[in-house]
């Protein structure tokens, strides 16, 4: 993208008309002489700005164009803040942290997950991860990088000195009077260290099953295992179609003072009340394999395997379903048939599948259109057309006839054939009628379930 080898002088932009600038559709670089250099598109019209110049023109998406120029006063400050921070050479500085105040704030108006701070050849960029989609928010001198990385990793408790292996650490702020958690990993690359921070809200855990955008049929099927007394319960999909916020989901609505519920997570991200969550710490020898030995040992009623990553841990799964307890956990797959498939590939001891397994889940995320503009762009939603996002979803419910399948080792395309001769609704079914009511378009339900089709 020509954006990150062009460090914009927001002060310099400053000097003319904002309003006019969005008019035009350009963004003032840098002036020499008699030239100007500007971002423009094919719509600007840059006659209403530069009267008595030659323009050097950089072409950029008139979106691009709108949302640099949105916000200008934000901009203005986290500029001048870089140069003073620079200039000090200071990571103690009031400047840098002031800085990188905004930056969270600035993140967590905007919902982000992931803020991505990246050296590039010749600038450093900042990245916000939205509703699954990285947006390049800001761009400043590389020469900024290594101080804010420095400031990042003292605030994180990590080796500030040391740039040639990874790091994990964590930070928590308070930001209006609401507390956030901050995981950072630093990776070292060619250009120099890539800082990733993941926002973990600890709002989002409060989230119930009707808030997650789920079709009317999904939500009576979930809230159907608050009956299961055990049973083996999957949710599946690809990294990112939000599995981990639909088991938390369900979490919530299990859970009460006549349960004990046991998770196993690696990283526990949100803690819950009155859940006994542990964290799989390999570096002390507490590994997913020997917490998963023991955990019948506690007494659960319902326990959270936070993935089915092999064939051991899919074996205590369905020995702990068969013995009385009601197994929730995620699995990597592209549809709910597919994981039927997956778990075979495990080796799943037919006879404890079928006699266990109560429901697989597939799901995914799909961008809605935003009700601020309706896909035109906007400030609200950064001048993407979509805000926000929804799940779409299938479920298979292992009936009798299901189970019998499982237990018979019949092909996918049996069930599959099967499937069809029932009130089965895929998940691009689901997503269709999402399309009908306006709420996304076909080419972002095919973008998402492209594999399916």
């Amino acid at each position: 993208m020509k954006i990150i080898n062009h460090i914009i002088d927001y002060n310099f932009v400053n000097s003319f008309d904002i309003n006019t600038l969005r008019e035009s559709l350009s963004i003032p670089l840098k002036s020499e002489d008699i030239y100007f250099t500007s971002f423009t598109c094919v719509s600007s019209d840059i006659s209403k700005v530069y009267t008595k110049s030659l323009i050097k023109s950089i072409e950029l998406e008139k979106e691009e164009i709108l949302f640099f120029l949105s916000d200008i006063q934000t901009r203005i400050k986290l500029y001048n803040l870089s140069l003073q921070s620079k200039n000090s050479n200071d990571i103690n500085h009031n400047n840098i942290e002031e800085f990188f105040n905004i930056i969270l704030k600035k993140s967590i108006d905007n919902r982000c997950s992931d803020i991505h701070i990246e050296a590039m050849n010749n600038s450093m960029i900042i990245r916000f991860r939205i509703d699954g989609i990285l947006k390049i928010f800001y761009v400043f001198e590389k020469a900024f990088f290594v101080l804010l990385s420095s400031y990042i990793k003292l605030i994180s408790k990590l080796d500030i000195t040391q740039i040639r292996l990874p790091q994990d650490g964590r930070f928590n702020k308070e930001i209006e009077n609401k507390s956030y958690d901050f995981r950072v990993s630093s990776m070292p690359t060619i250009n120099a260290e890539s800082i990733v921070i993941r926002i973990l809200d600890k709002q989002n855990v409060k989230k119930d099953i009707k808030s997650l955008g789920f079709s009317s049929n999904i939500y009576k099927e979930l809230e159907n295992i608050s009956k299961l007394k055990n049973g083996l319960v999957l949710i599946s999909g690809p990294t990112g179609s939000g599995k981990s916020t639909t088991l938390y989901s369900l979490l919530k609505l299990l859970n009460n003072s006549n349960k004990k519920i046991i998770t196993i997570e690696d990283p526990v991200e949100y803690k819950i009340e009155q859940i006994q969550q542990v964290s799989i710490n390999e570096d002390i020898g507490l590994g997913f394999n020997k917490v998963l030995k023991n955990i019948l040992r506690q007494d659960p009623d319902i326990i959270l395997i936070g993935e089915i990553r092999d064939k051991f841990s899919l074996d205590i799964a369905l020995q702990a379903s068969l013995t009385g307890h009601l197994v929730l956990a995620s699995i990597h797959s592209n549809s709910s048939v597919e994981t039927l498939s997956r778990l075979v590939d495990l080796q799943a001891d037919t006879y404890l599948l079928s006699t266990t397994l109560k429901y697989v889940f597939s799901q995914r995320l799909v961008l809605l259109l935003c009700k601020n503009c309706k896909k035109k762009g906007c400030t609200v939603c950064n001048f993407t057309g979509f805000h926000n996002r929804s799940s779409i979803c299938e479920v298979l419910k292992v009936d009798e006839n299901i189970s019998s399948m499982i237990f018979l080792k019949n092909d996918v395309k049996l069930i599959k054939e099967h499937l069809k001769n029932t009130n089965f609704v895929s998940i691009l079914d689901d997503g269709k009628e999402k399309v009908k009511e306006g709420l996304t378009t076909f080419d972002e339900l095919y973008k998402v379930v492209c594999d399916e089709i």
